[in-house]
């Protein structure tokens, strides 16, 4: 009698583990950079003499980068393959870190997180769609979601400790260099074991789309970020940013399913409410990163070291680690509208608490804080990305990914921008600190309300 062959062909069923290492090891060193370098922020600013306004730029020089050409990875992905974009997101990002660990100034430290962001704007939907084709099943891929996901909480465990350690022991410029071997490490593993795909469909490239996206993410950004210090650039940015996104939006629908952002991705609720979740699950807690390591080695009578605030960083992302590793479980169990919801307030909630401190102090009130976030993110990670892929065809998890991915920089991006800018504008400090969080928990709290009404319990089925 014979058998349908399976989708995925058994080698490649067999390199699963070696796979799905590969796809880890590069969300990783993306993460850990991020991690580490909202920790360097103190040491990065007494050692080139800059002040907020360019440390926000080089958070955001990345998060930024990293938004804008998402779509764009996204799209080469599923038209020259998967695989190929991954590794060469993989060198375009070392060679960014490089640029970044010899930078001599602030202009050169900041091109060199806009070359890492490229770099992971390439890797980073690449890996999602290949574990959305070689992970057919359903289930198993929830599962090894929960474990692609678990990476960033294990980035964030273990980024400001190593951070902290390499700080003080060799200088800021360490933390971008630490993530080499690790890429040269991924490339390896990617060529042997990863296997290619692609999918043109019809599909082309949209420079006009990706012009306009970049002037719309761009100019908000810079609308945000220079509010305070330069409110002329400010309001001649904003409107620009406004103008750019609505004829992005028309642009897109003249070019249809080729567009750079198809618009039929978009016509399932469970898809734009997962996008909508995402953004304001990482505009609290991009915020939230930015400013608590920066006020506890800058606030109190006695404030902490680079490695001390890595540490007391550490709890949130531990518990982030152990709870996404059964994230895929539980959405088995509670439905998918739960866990994407439920932990995105949960995130909330913790940010409120956050709010609560003097510039996070006490300490034990600002963990708790951190503990819940890590709970919050550990429950609705996967499911956010499982509900993004699955809710489209295999040929477009390219596009999808990147859109996810695409929503959750953004968020990230103006979370620094906004929430910093808002710190900034209340002449920092306590009710700064206090007001940035507290509104980054209610935007969270409102992006779990959008998932509760969008995403259905049998999204992930």
């Amino acid at each position: 009698m014979l058998v349908a062959a399976p989708i995925v062909a058994p080698p490649v069923v067999q390199r699963r583990s070696l796979i799905l290492l590969t796809l880890c090891l590069g969300v990783l060193i993306a993460q850990v950079d991020t991690s580490v370098v909202n920790l360097a922020l103190r040491p990065i600013g007494e050692g080139l003499g800059i002040g907020i306004a360019p440390l926000q730029w080089v958070v955001d020089g990345y998060n930024l980068t990293y938004a804008l050409f998402l779509l764009t990875g996204g799209l080469l992905a599923d038209l020259y393959g998967r695989r190929r974009i991954f590794i060469g997101g993989v060198l375009v990002f070392s060679a960014g870190c490089l640029i970044c660990g010899l930078s001599a100034n602030a202009a050169t430290l900041i091109f060199g997180r806009i070359v890492a962001g490229l770099g992971a704007a390439m890797l980073q939907p690449a890996s999602l769609a290949i574990l959305r084709v070689v992970w057919t099943d359903i289930r198993e891929r929830g599962h090894a979601l929960g474990i692609w996901a678990g990476c960033n909480g294990l980035a964030f465990a273990i980024g400001p400790t190593i951070g902290g350690l390499l700080i003080r022991g060799f200088g800021w410029r360490s933390v971008f260099l630490v993530v080499l071997p690790f890429g040269i490490a991924a490339v390896v593993l990617a060529s042997r074991h990863v296997p290619e795909s692609a999918d043109r469909a019809g599909r082309h490239g949209d420079l006009l789309g990706q012009i306009l996206a970049a002037i719309a993410l761009g100019g908000l950004a810079l609308a945000s970020i220079e509010a305070h210090e330069r409110p002329l650039v400010s309001a001649v940015a904003l409107p620009l940013a406004i103008m750019a996104a609505a004829l992005f939006i028309v642009a897109e629908r003249l070019h249809g399913e080729g567009a750079l952002v198809p618009p039929g991705l978009f016509g399932k609720p469970a898809f734009t409410g997962a996008i909508a979740a995402t953004a304001a699950m990482t505009f609290g807690m991009y915020g939230l990163l930015f400013l608590l390591p920066m006020s506890w080695q800058e606030s109190g009578d006695a404030p902490l070291s680079a490695v001390a605030a890595g540490l007391a960083m550490m709890p949130g992302a531990l518990i982030f680690v152990a709870i996404s590793r059964h994230s895929g479980t539980l959405t088995e169990r509670f439905g998918a509208r739960v866990t994407t919801a439920g932990g995105t307030a949960v995130i909330g909630i913790g940010l409120l608490v956050a709010a609560l401190t003097t510039s996070g102090r006490p300490i034990w009130l600002a963990e708790l804080g951190l503990v819940l976030t890590g709970i919050g993110m550990g429950i609705n990670t996967g499911p956010l990305m499982g509900v993004g892929v699955a809710a489209v065809p295999a040929a477009r998890s390219g596009t999808a990914s990147s859109l996810i991915n695409v929503a959750r920089m953004v968020g990230a991006t103006l979370g620094v921008a906004m929430l910093g800018a808002l710190y900034v504008l209340l002449g920092g400090g306590p009710t700064g600190f206090t007001a940035a969080l507290a509104i980054g928990g209610l935007v969270q709290l409102m992006g779990a309300a959008t998932a509760w009404a969008t995403v259905p319990d049998t999204a992930l089925h």
